[in-house]
């Protein structure tokens, strides 16, 4: 999809949305290492973040990983969506109500994990922000056609 529309010189109502969903898709796509690196290092990273001491148990590493796994999945599912934009576009509104639906049960988890107070306001929070920009570039790009 070309920056600019052929028959004028204004900008693709889509762009923004484009970068958005290449963005946080590349980010997520990140989390594939995640799944596969040493169980040296999960701890490590556990330990940095000040969690307790992370349990070695096949469980916890089993669930860190197939998370990790999920989330790479999500931002490979939003490159596709945006290198074929204008097939996938209804999927783009779903996406967006399914964040910020997710928003509300990574908060109501969190505290029930008893999850530290910084991480049970900032996962919740941003992937609230991130559904509704996500809806808002939607909604946008969509009108202005």
């Amino acid at each position: 999809m070309s920056e600019t529309s052929p028959d004028t010189n204004t900008v693709n109502p889509d762009r923004w949305l484009l970068v958005f969903l290449k963005f946080i898709g590349s980010t997520a796509l990140l989390a594939f290492f995640a799944a596969v690196m040493p169980e040296k290092w999960i701890v490590e990273i556990a330990e940095e973040l000040g969690f307790d001491p992370f349990p070695y148990s096949p469980l916890t590493f089993y669930l860190a990983r197939q998370l990790s796994l999920l989330y790479g999945f999500t931002g490979a599912v939003m490159w596709l969506i945006a290198l074929d934009l204008d097939r996938y576009r209804p999927l783009v509104f779903w996406m967006a109500i399914g964040t910020i639906l997710l928003s509300i049960l990574q908060a109501i988890t969190d505290m029930q994990s008893n999850m530290p107070t910084w991480w049970t306001l900032r996962e919740p929070i941003s992937t609230f922000i991130g559904g509704c920009l996500l809806l808002f570039l939607d909604r946008r790009a969509t009108h202005s056609r």
